[in-house]
């Protein structure tokens, strides 16, 4: 009985093994047909065109590399929009920071917080004793000087002598420089300050100002003196007028890296529900609309101060047009003259674009 089992056993070890073999055997006749049916195609693939399926196609890289650097883009009009939108926050048109010219104790506060105030009128002193003391002496040493015959030289240092206690006496007045109204008090008499120190402030409010944002783009069509629509949420319902009164020669760049100009508006005749700080939003009205010509940056080619496109024609040839362009920001051009027209396509060679793109990058 125990011979019998063990031969099974033996007759089944054998079958495993054969199997095994016959596994073996199986995957290696795959793989050399593979390898082979690989070099047949490899040697077929070189008889037909030079060169092994693992090598690099120079030529054709080279080619597709020359097709990609070609590129195109189209000619389009644009009508300039007859307003433009701007928004910012008002100030007050002047502001007066009231300064105290001469150290000392605060003997006179005139207005207070709120008070209206013309131009000249007085808003405070600084004890004085001590400067009154010095102008009265100097007119007494140049009153005995004129009688006792003293040397128009001296006499000339007596004078100045005079004028300089007079100017240290006046220093001691503060004055309003514009009709206004008196925003804020810092001090109060008997206070002890510092020459220089600011006391209080004015401001005029009979009109307002603002600085806004203009796009580079849009800021070639704003004019000083363009009327300005605006409102605020402080008076709603209310749309009060304004008017451009500085267009900067230098721009700057904006947190968004958008080229802008700081344009000024004024507000003649604010509404009352609008005070500096508060918001405003507007529109600057710039008359008659523009159709401006415009291509994309990269297609124009600039050498020596001569600018040009290349057209491409109906019949697929090309050709080289001379234009005038100003450049309006964000890689866009203005096309001034040049035998161009709205929808024209126009080719151009990418690694010529970009020097051209460097180029005016450096020139600007």
């Amino acid at each position: 009985m125990e011979n019998r089992n063990t031969e099974e056993k033996l007759l089944s070890t054998r079958r495993k093994n054969e199997k095994r073999r016959k596994r073996r055997r199986n995957i290696i006749i795959l793989i050399v047909a593979a390898v082979l049916l690989f070099f047949i195609y490899s040697y077929n693939f070189h008889l037909k065109n030079g060169r092994w399926p693992w090598s690099s196609d120079s030529s054709s890289a080279v080619m597709r590399m020359m097709e990609t650097t070609q590129q195109s883009t189209t000619v389009y009009e644009r009508v300039s929009t007859p307003v433009v939108d701007i928004s910012g926050y008002v100030e007050a048109y002047d502001t007066q920071s009231v300064m105290l010219r001469a150290s000392g104790t605060i003997t006179g506060i005139y207005v207070e917080e709120g008070e209206r105030v013309t131009k000249g009128q007085l808003l405070a002193t600084v004890d004085n004793t001590s400067q009154k003391y010095d102008l009265a002496s100097a007119k007494l040493q140049l009153e005995r000087a004129e009688v006792n015959g003293t040397s128009e030289k001296e006499l000339e240092l007596y004078r100045m002598r005079l004028n300089t206690a007079e100017q240290q006496l006046e220093n001691t007045y503060a004055y309003a420089l514009f009709d206004g109204v008196v925003v804020s008090v810092k001090a109060k008499i008997d206070d002890y300050f510092q020459a220089g120190t600011t006391i209080m402030t004015v401001i005029d409010d009979s009109k307002y100002k603002s600085t806004v944002e203009v796009d580079e783009i849009d800021v070639q069509s704003l004019e000083k003196g363009m009327t300005a629509t605006l409102n605020s949420d402080s008076a709603p319902g209310v749309n009060y007028e304004g008017y451009v009164s500085y267009i900067p020669m230098i721009g700057r760049y904006s947190s968004q890296g958008i080229g802008v100009m700081d344009v000024e508006i004024v507000i003649d005749n604010p509404p009352a529900g609008l005070k500096p700080g508060f918001s405003f939003e507007g529109k600057i009205d710039t008359g008659v609309e523009q159709r401006m010509l415009l291509v994309a940056q990269s297609a124009v080619t600039e050498n020596d101060g001569v600018y040009t496109v290349t057209k491409l024609n109906e019949d697929g040839s090309t050709q080289t047009v001379t234009v005038q362009v100003k450049y309006l920001g964000e890689n866009i051009y203005q096309i001034l003259s040049g035998d161009i027209k709205s929808g024209d396509t126009l080719v151009y060679d990418t690694t010529t674009g970009l020097g051209s793109l460097m180029m005016n990058m450096n020139r600007r």
